[in-house]
């Protein structure tokens, strides 16, 4: 596990299992979030991602071991107070999305939480203000776009105030274009101090934006570290049948003469290096 510092959220010794059946879904899971991390979780279907993260805010309870939130233990917290601390957005974001209005979608989480109306009319008037849909407040949800639901499921979260964001497969379905709309809507709130943990299949998503990588496999922990270094460990993403971003791959195939850092992350770091090189050479 690593050290603590500031750690939002503790996962001790966790395994999980569904009903009688003891299979574990998690098996002595351990580690910790620490408030203002962006924080990737890669694994291939099944390896106990979403489960790990339902962990977070009691939608889950572990079968074994303990989930510690501002260190109050799950078991004990109760859904309304970790909800204020740990907002979840599902994969499919028709899946929490059952309101009239867009303005009514965002409101019901501020008001299920005993705030009074001014704060609610607060809260809704800056979730929509910071995923640009003030014009739609008053349109029925499922009328928008993949990528506006998307926004609007995420806005509902964020209008309850929670220090941390879990977002499930936050791009799938999206272009490029809703696609870097709602990522760096998650990285302004993690510049803004919020805790932001995603759960994705994107190695390019996870490459340009999270700081730190989970790797899963089989319900355990494979690895857990810098995104840098994490996604630059050929071997153990090959245990999880996972791999590197291509420029990645490109960079660790191409002849060391070159001199190319191996650990490149993106296109645009590939093209840094290219162009230091030429300026350098003689």
């Amino acid at each position: 596990m690593r050290k603590a510092n500031g750690a939002i959220i503790q996962v001790c010794s966790v395994s999980f299992w569904y009903g009688t059946d003891k299979t574990p879904v998690l098996e002595q899971v351990s580690l910790e979030i620490e408030r203002g991390e962006f924080v990737a979780f890669i694994g291939q279907n099944g390896a106990g991602k979403t489960t790990l993260a339902k962990l977070f805010n009691g939608i889950l309870l572990p079968s074994d071991g303990s989930v510690l939130v501002e260190g109050r233990n799950t078991r004990e917290a109760g859904l309304e107070a970790l909800a204020r601390i740990v907002g979840y957005c599902y994969q499919n974001p028709d899946h929490q999305i059952f309101s009239r209005t867009v303005k009514d979608e965002i409101a019901f989480g501020p008001r299920n939480l005993g705030m009074t109306s001014e704060q609610v009319e607060q809260a809704v008037a800056q979730a929509l203000r910071l995923v640009e849909m003030e014009q739609l407040a008053s349109s029925p949800p499922f009328l928008l776009g993949r990528g506006q639901r998307q926004k609007l499921a995420v806005a509902s979260i964020l209008a309850m105030g929670s220090p941390v964001l879990v977002v499930d497969e936050p791009t799938t379905g999206l272009d490029l274009r809703g696609t870097r709309s709602i990522m760096n809507l998650l990285n302004q709130w993690n510049q803004d101090g919020r805790t932001i943990v995603i759960i994705t299949h994107d190695m390019n998503i996870v490459a340009e934006y999270a700081q730190r990588v989970v790797v899963m496999a089989s319900g355990k922990i494979l690895a857990d570290g810098p995104t840098r270094e994490v996604l630059s460990d050929e071997a153990t993403l090959a245990q999880a049948f996972l791999k590197a971003p291509q420029i990645t791959r490109v960079a660790q195939q191409l002849d060391p003469r070159f001199g190319l850092r191996r650990d490149i992350l993106t296109v645009e770091e590939m093209l840094r290096e290219i162009t230091q090189r030429v300026k350098v050479s003689p």
